[in-house]
């Protein structure tokens, strides 16, 4: 349709109208079925009742409801795409003749066209689904599928009805989603030892929706083994399968149930046209963030910048090592409609002129029609999304790197780049060879107990920030601790209720210090034991906050008596970890060698540290990695007031061997700069103290530390973020 200069706000408004209300009324109620039956019911409504069935034990239910919802979530999908391309011709007549008309009818043609094609989709939909299937599900069900959680309750299920070949697929499935769910793992490796279980029972149930990856690793395989022709072949049906997957999301959004905008109050004066932009503009970001959602790995948090230009970066490359040039030529082209003035595509769009010999035919060679078609696409929805949020209002994030600068408008370039750049930089965190500790510590102070020994420092360890320390504890406190940890281990917390939380090879007791005052009240425990407890986190914080040279306060913001006991029968062949390698404070890819900081991990943690009880165990050593979380840089093996401290960071991948024998204990700690963070557990127990009389030595800057409250610290956390945490880690990251 042809639009006059002049008319670009009212072509953006309506545009936005348009979008609003095929959007809303395509599925906004279904008409009165009297076969409601045969109809798709709401899945979330389907999962919540396989879960309640779990948690009352009803197995053959819960399998039987957990099963529907995931296949009905699937047959809704299908609905909604068959009904959107069976659709496409709707109200044709009436968008020709936008074309024709030059009068104040146009926008009624428009209006036709959009009603046309709502009545169309309402009625396919209808045939199909329930008028509550069609209503939009909440973001915890989105949470949870997006997750893979339904496959967590089927392994158990399939388990309790000794169906394990099922079971063993549910475990893997949610796997791949979760690959630091330490239960699952263990999980897998049990149905791997089980009778009936083969290698071919672990399969991705969900793989149907991520073949774009499997094609990605598949082409990556090949162009290592240096098969140009068949990494040519997978790149290819790569790039052909992300498009697909990307506008198989964008349908999704367009024929999904919209929620319409919420009136702003009393004061609002929005009317029709601005309620309508408001959700057509969801709608434009929901296209957009589809990038992002294709570009995610399962298991992952953050998306693969640049993931479709990577894509054909690959793909001409490795067409012209295979002979292709031509095709490489085509690539290349479509490469540069991102990036069309990159310094390396340029030169090697003249060697592959050159290498055709300059005939009139390559410089002909168009770019990939998909591809232009994507660019277009992509950049008319940017450009409303912009002009929407210079004048409506919205929020947008852009989700990609390649946006031209002349599509933001001036007033929002500023922010613009300044995210442009913080994505940039975040890039070359992974590509950064040399690591550099951005922590604030300065290992190398002085030690201020008496007694106590720099046994290995950041050279002899063969890293940043980090340090071994004898001496903090005598041998008759490591007998207290340990006869501690023996009385209140079996009574205590442990880790919530788990017994086996890392590795099924051993069992785990743990012990906070509020725990052990309670203990001590209702006299299961000595009262002196218990402070004492309390009084080496301080004895902890005071040596390494002066070795460390912190320029800051340093809050201890959880401490944790833990053991980890050798299961006697259950060792022989066992190659797994007592604790794989992780990082404190964020969540390390070893493939990218990347390490995000952000939820679920304990961002807060800035110094971590373990001080050892004994050993008379075999295994249970503390060792440092690269980010490669393989390349072992240092070992420490545990003995009676050994202290371990380094900072929480990336630089510090950390593990501990398998203790294959006998019971490995510990006290771990770890340290906060920010005085939200700080323990309040521990300032409960404290309270506790005084209330009953009892004094507790503090330093001035642990009373610096705030008021008292029995909330811990993680309370303070947004309850979305501690919702997340506790669904993906399922609880404490101990060392």
């Amino acid at each position: 349709m042809a639009l006059q200069s002049g008319r670009l706000a009212v072509y953006v408004a309506f545009n936005c109208v348009i979008l609003a209300l095929f959007s809303f009324t395509s599925t906004a109620w279904a008409g009165g079925s009297t076969k409601v039956m045969s109809l798709l019911q709401p899945y979330d409504f389907l999962y919540y009742s396989g879960v309640r069935a779990y948690f009352s034990g009803e197995w053959g239910k819960a399998a039987e409801l957990l099963e529907k919802s995931i296949v009905t979530r699937e047959s809704l999908f299908g609905v909604r795409r068959q009904c959107y391309d069976d659709c496409m011709a709707a109200g044709t007549e009436a968008l020709k003749k936008l074309d024709s008309e030059h009068g104040t009818m146009w926008d009624l043609w428009a209006l036709d066209w959009v009603q046309q094609k709502a009545e169309c989709l309402r009625f396919c939909i209808g045939r199909s689904v329930t008028h509550v299937g069609q209503l939009p599900v909440s973001a915890d069900i989105e949470y949870e599928f997006g997750t893979r959680n339904p496959y967590n309750f089927l392994q158990v299920t399939y388990y309790k009805l000794e169906k394990l070949q099922r079971a063993a697929s549910a475990a893997h499935t949610y796997f791949v989603a979760n690959p630091s769910h330490l239960e699952m793992r263990n999980n897998i490796e049990k149905y791997r030892r089980m009778e009936g279980v083969t290698e071919e029972d672990f399969q991705d149930r969900e793989s149907h929706n991520e073949k774009h990856w499997v094609l990605y690793d598949a082409a990556l395989q090949l162009e290592a083994n240096s098969e140009w022709k068949q990494a040519a072949e997978k790149w290819k049906a790569c790039v052909n399968e992300t498009l697909r997957q990307t506008e198989e999301c964008r349908v999704q959004c367009e024929v999904a149930s919209q929620r319409l905008p919420e009136d702003r109050g009393v004061d609002s004066v929005d009317g029709v046209f601005e309620k309508a932009a408001a959700l057509s503009l969801s709608l434009l970001s929901c296209r957009q963030s589809c990038v992002t959602q294709v570009a995610t790995r399962p298991g992952r948090i953050s998306a693969q910048e640049d993931f479709l230009p990577t894509q054909l970066e690959h793909l001409h490359i490795a067409q012209f090592k295979a002979g292709d040039i031509s095709g490489a030529l085509q690539m290349l082209r479509s490469l540069l409609l991102f990036y069309p003035s990159d310094k390396d595509s340029l030169d090697n769009l003249q060697l592959y002129h050159e290498t055709l010999g300059g005939d009139t035919e390559s410089q002909s060679t168009q770019p990939a029609q998909e591809i232009v078609r994507y660019i277009n696409h992509s950049l008319q929805e940017k450009k409303l999304l912009y002009f929407g949020m210079e004048n409506l209002d919205f929020t947008f994030t852009d989700p990609d790197l390649w946006t031209p600068e002349e599509v933001v408008p001036e007033s929002l370039r500023e922010l613009w780049r300044a995210e442009k750049e913080k994505i940039n930089e975040k890039m070359k965190v992974g590509e950064q060879q040399e690591e550099v500790d951005d922590s604030g510590f300065f290992a190398g102070g002085p030690v201020p107990r008496v007694g106590v020994t720099i046994t290995m420092d950041d050279e002899m360890l063969n890293g940043t920030n980090r340090v071994v320390l004898d001496g903090v504890m005598t041998e008759k406190e490591c007998d207290r601790i340990l006869q501690l940890a023996s009385v209140a281990g079996s009574l205590g917390d442990g880790y919530r209720g788990r017994r086996s939380p890392h590795t099924p090879h051993e069992t785990f007791e743990g012990l906070t210090v509020l725990r052990a005052v309670k203990l001590a009240q209702e006299g299961l425990v000595n009262q002196s034991d218990a402070k004492l407890l309390h009084e080496l986190g301080e004895r902890v914080r005071t040596v390494l906050h002066s070795y460390f040279r912190s320029p800051s306060g340093l809050f201890i913001t959880f401490t944790h008596l833990v053991c980890r006991t050798a299961v006697t029968e259950d060792q022989k062949g066992r190659l797994d970890l007592s604790h794989p390698v992780h990082v404190d404070n964020c969540l390390l890819e070893p493939e990218t060698k990347q390490c995000w900081k952000e939820p679920p991990a304990f961002t807060h943690r800035d110094l971590s540290a373990i001080l050892y009880l004994n050993d008379d165990f075999d295994g249970g050593e503390l060792f440092f990695t690269n980010r490669d979380a393989k390349t072992v840089t240092a070992r420490v093996k545990p003995s009676c007031g050994r202290l371990v401290g380094f900072s929480s960071g990336p630089v510090n991948p950390h593990g501990v061997t398998a203790v294959t024998r006998g019971r490995r204990c510990a006290l771990a700690l770890w340290f906060t700069k920010e005085k939200l963070y700080r323990d309040r557990e521990r300032e409960e127990a404290e309270a506790v103290w005084a209330a009953d009389g009892h004094s507790v030595v503090k330093t001035d800057e642990e009373k610096e530390g705030g008021a008292t409250s029995s909330r811990n610290a993680r309370s303070q956390v947004t309850k979305e973020k501690k919702r997340e945490r506790g669904r993906v880690t399922g609880g404490k990251d101990e060392l």
